[in-house]
């Protein structure tokens, strides 16, 4: 096992890589909550239950998605890489596609599986590796810093640190709530560890917080340990079924839009994840990601298994620069996770005592490892400052991963260009161009 996933190429062991796919289980653990929770739509209400996908159907089909996502990831590709169904996308299946365009989730379900399907075989013929290896250096790097950024605000939101305002759109939020304290606390615990140099800083801070907040009464104790696994059926298999059930909502204009939509954010999230997890774990070689076509496919493949299950798109989760903090190299952390996440269909009842506050001090000191990337990028020309500065900050200012790209390499190309450095820039870039600005034109 130890050569198979290269433990003394890569310095690392047994103990370090079961603490890092507990930490990442752990970082991710909420989706096993949230997703079921957005797919049912439960914060709309007076709605027919024919638009709400199944609560605990969604629950189950979370964890085996994530299960088997995350074990193709670890044993085929071997990176510490894991998988589950994507927040952003989620929401977009529920309230763009299902609540605002009125196409049901059944058809929803069958746009998460055509997507993937034409993941797939873009991945096995070689252009999703070929776009990612053509990214320039410094554009990557920004790539990484900016998700750092991305999910350190995640952390801070889910803290209460930052809160809406609608002055100013954002703001400090109320630091004198119990469970913003509770996270408080658990960033300086987080901090006082990790600066001590201790390798399970992160993870060890997670479950300090989450025994005080029992312990203070903000989080509720869990009445019980072991739970029933309810059933899938209701979702289970509905996305291929539909193709031959509902054609005529299917072969439309609308849902092509959708099944792109899918396609592009899925397509970039994944990306940018593969590259930080990447080079914060150091496994980038001459600026190439190895075996990129291995974690490319798992991750189209769990797509597809992940809408026959019944859910919205599984796909790389950046949560696993946590696991990597906690001092996870290899796949072996990827096939922990896979098998906390089927372990969780009978604990999930345990589940309740990580909650957001627990896991956003894990977010917030992970941004702060991944920003170390600013300092790889050549600040002084201009144009490359310009194209990396715009995809570092239009990833939190936008919410999403994949618009920041999309700004950023759009400026590259231009910036280039006009110092007359064209020569270097990679043809598929000038390729992702037309794209991104078809995608703001049409799609947007």
């Amino acid at each position: 096992m130890k050569n198979y996933f290269h433990f003394d190429e890569l310095g690392t062991n047994y103990r370090r890589e079961i603490i890092g796919g507990i930490t990442t289980f752990l970082a991710m653990a909420y989706i096993l909550v949230v997703n079921p929770l957005t797919l049912s739509l439960a914060s709309v209400k007076n709605l027919p239950d024919s638009m709400r996908m199944d609560h605990g159907a969604v629950f189950v089909a979370t964890a085996l998605s994530a299960a088997f996502g995350s074990l193709l990831m670890g044993l085929w590709a071997k990176y510490p890489v894991a998988l589950a169904p994507g927040l952003g996308l989620n929401a977009f299946f529920a309230y763009t596609v299902v609540l605002n365009y009125g196409i049901s989730w059944q058809v929803a379900l069958t746009g998460v599986f055509l997507a993937s399907l034409i993941f797939i075989l873009l991945t096995l013929t070689g252009i999703r590796e070929k776009i990612i290896n053509a990214i320039p250096a410094q554009l990557k790097h920004a790539v990484g810093a900016g998700i750092g950024l991305f999910i350190t605000f995640i952390g801070f939101q889910n803290a209460g640190i930052i809160v809406n305002n609608d002055a100013v759109l954002v703001g400090l939020g109320d630091l004198t709530n119990g469970n913003t304290l509770l996270a408080i606390f658990g960033i300086i615990i987080t901090v006082i560890l990790m600066t001590r140099g201790i390798n399970s800083a992160v993870f060890i801070g997670m479950v300090i917080t989450a025994i005080v907040g029992m312990l203070t009464g903000l989080i509720p104790l869990p009445k019980h340990v072991i739970g029933s696994i309810p059933s899938i059926k209701p979702v289970f298999g509905v996305a291929v079924t539909s193709i031959f059930h509902m054609p005529d909502q299917i072969f439309t204009m609308q849902m092509l839009m959708v099944v792109l939509t899918f396609l592009f954010v899925a397509f970039f999230d994944t990306a940018g994840t593969l590259l930080a997890v990447a080079h914060q774990a150091g496994l980038m070689k001459n600026n190439q990601l190895p075996r990129a076509g291995k974690a490319l496919f798992s991750d189209a493949m769990a797509g597809a298994i992940g809408a026959v299950l019944g859910t919205s798109t599984t796909t790389s989760f950046v949560e696993s620069t946590a696991g990597v903090a906690a001092g996870a190299r290899t796949g072996f952390t990827a096939v922990v996770t896979g098998v906390l996440f089927l372990l969780s269909l009978f604990f999930y009842p345990l589940l309740s005592v990580i909650t957001s506050h627990v896991t956003a001090p894990a977010l917030i000191i992970v941004g702060v490892l991944m920003v170390s990337s600013l300092g790889e990028i050549d600040w002084k020309k201009f144009e490359i400052a310009v194209p990396a500065f715009l995809t570092v900050i239009c990833m939190p200012l936008t919410y999403s991963i994949a618009t920041g790209i999309a700004i950023g390499f759009i400026f590259y190309p231009i910036t280039m260009i006009v110092k007359g450095r064209a020569k270097e820039i990679h043809p598929l870039m000038y390729f992702l161009f037309v794209v991104f600005l078809l995608y703001f034109i049409f799609l947007k």
